[in-house]
């Protein structure tokens, strides 16, 4: 599961500035700062019907200008308790979106969402790559102990590929007139996955 290019961080790591410049790359994929030219595939993703029922949300209806417009002033004045990042592959095509956000320093926590939007990349193992490397990057860049999600009670793909990554059943959520399941991973889970998984190469 992990690989060598990971560069593993210290097991407590000072805290870092949520908004700093983040660019890390394992085999398959690499993550990096959401850009302007990204648009044009979000607004794609946005507007998706299957997208969409995956993210227990409706398409997209503004048009294109105006979610340019509200993109571009997103990447201005980012929020303050969320990051979001670029998937791409290895040979930079932009293939998806992940983000952690709720961020609570406090209580040292944060949720992570993902999508893969680009459908030709979905069941070959892009989904479980880009959350192993976003947790090492959390875990390994900020003082979390926790990480938590949400997936669709329906959408056994995605909690199959979470359980790859070290998430574990919490409970069943409800919320927004939709069914969930809460999962979670502590810090010393992901440590201990990291310690067996060491010697991995892609």
């Amino acid at each position: 599961m992990f690989r060598k290019v990971f560069q593993w961080s210290s097991r407590h790591p000072k805290p870092a500035d949520i908004q700093q410049d983040v660019h890390v790359s394992g085999c398959r994929v690499q993550l990096r700062e959401k850009a302007a030219t990204d648009i044009p595939d979000d607004y794609e993703w946005r507007t998706d019907d299957e997208l969409a029922k995956l993210d227990a949300t409706r398409p997209l209806q503004m048009d294109f200008r105006d979610f340019e417009r509200y993109s571009v002033e997103e990447l201005e004045a980012p929020a303050h308790r969320s990051k979001r990042l670029a998937v791409d592959t290895a040979d930079g095509l932009h293939i998806g979106n992940v983000m952690f956000y709720d961020i609570d320093l406090r209580t040292r926590e944060a949720e992570l969402g993902i999508m893969i939007g680009n459908k030709e990349y979905w069941s070959r193992g892009y989904g479980t790559e880009t959350v192993d490397l976003l947790l090492d990057h959390m875990f390994g860049e900020y003082p979390f102990d926790r990480v938590y999600l949400h997936t669709l009670d329906w959408n056994l793909r995605a909690q199959k590929s979470f359980h790859k990554s070290g998430f574990k059943d919490v409970k069943p959520v409800r919320r927004g007139g939709h069914d969930f399941i809460l999962m979670e991973i502590w810090r010393h889970e992901w440590d201990a996955m990291r310690a067996k998984s060491s010697n991995a190469i892609c």
